[in-house]
């Protein structure tokens, strides 16, 4: 198998050279560079990946950062970013923080020697945190909008005004919206966006949270919904709206619509009831390729981007 030493001597350069000519091409004369990658094709030589990576001052890791193992949101995020890291020769590694107290940012802060960047969700922590946070390497923000900051984004907000709508145009009057976690970024913006469709149709409103994103939580919610005399429930999450609708069936009532994702929706036959489809995957490829041209610009960064995915209703 050939080497790198192999490489040089056929270019008739040093073995620093050749290593400067196949990792850091821009330290080295265009005509060297040509002639070393040359020499690399004729040869068969296969640079060390890793060992080229380090060699530029990088560690060919990047890392998600999620606040929790136990939101299965975040599963096919952390998929979808594994899959185009991979495509970019990259490793992918996955630490929980929340960011929610500043005494968190010394681990992240430990972490950044070990990564060349960050997808970071932390959907609770305050925008001095994250951004200190971001502020130790290259960073993405995922499901969450801070002025200044590249951030990718499934667009609920509006998904959730949609459902709204929906609901209305099948006949109901009566609405009730289920809030996410204190502080949640995304459940500010669903609220927002279903208190402006709810006063632009008409609908009766109440808004109940907020509350943790869990089964229990639905569960706990089902006397507030039957005394808001709802037909109708927009949950902030899944779990949230499942608990609920184990509790009204629990008690014989059937007659108020709990919207949900597309796989509960299908899975449980549920005739006339709105979903929701985020795409994690697609959320987790388009953060990982707003990362890999934060980490593809060698001296100044980017202007920061902003990505916000359509979420269909259906």
């Amino acid at each position: 198998m050939p080497t790198l030493a192999d490489v040089a001597a056929l270019a008739g350069v040093s073995k620093a050279t050749a290593s400067r000519a196949l990792g850091r091409p821009d330290l080295a004369a265009p005509e060297t560079v040509a002639r070393v990658r040359a020499a690399a094709e004729r040869l068969g030589f296969v640079p060390n990946r890793a060992a080229t990576q380090l060699a530029g001052g990088r560690t060919g890791v990047v890392a998600v950062v999620v606040p929790t193992l136990d939101n299965t949101f975040f599963t096919p995020i952390i998929g979808g970013a594994q899959a185009r890291a991979a495509d970019s020769g990259m490793q992918l590694t996955i630490a929980v923080h929340s960011l929610e107290h500043a005494a968190q940012l010394a681990a992240v802060e430990q972490l950044a020697h070990q990564v060349d960047g960050f997808l970071l969700t932390a959907p609770r922590g305050s925008d001095e945190i994250v951004r200190s946070a971001a502020s130790f390497k290259p960073t993405v923000l995922i499901d969450r909008e801070i002025e200044g900051m590249t951030s990718a984004v499934a667009d609920t907000a509006t998904a959730f005004g949609a459902l709204v709508g929906w609901f209305v145009e099948k006949g109901h009057e009566r609405i009730v919206y289920i809030g996410g976690p204190e502080g949640s970024w995304q459940d500010r913006q669903r609220q927002a966006a279903i208190r402006a469709a709810a006063e632009s149709s008409g609908a009766t409103l109440t808004m109940l949270g907020p509350y943790p994103s869990t089964f229990a939580a639905g569960v706990e919610r089902a006397d507030a919904v039957v005394a808001a005399r709802a037909t109708a429930v927009v949950p902030y999450a899944t779990s949230i709206g499942l608990g609920l609708m184990f509790a009204l069936l629990s008690r014989g009532i059937r007659d108020v619509v709990v919207s949900s994702e597309r796989m509960v929706v299908e899975s449980l036959a549920l005739g006339d009831v709105p979903s929701i489809d985020v795409d994690g995957e697609k959320l987790g490829e388009v953060a990982m390729d707003q990362l890999m041209t934060l980490l593809g610009e060698r001296r100044e960064l980017p202007p920061p981007t902003r990505r916000r995915l359509a979420v269909p209703i259906s």
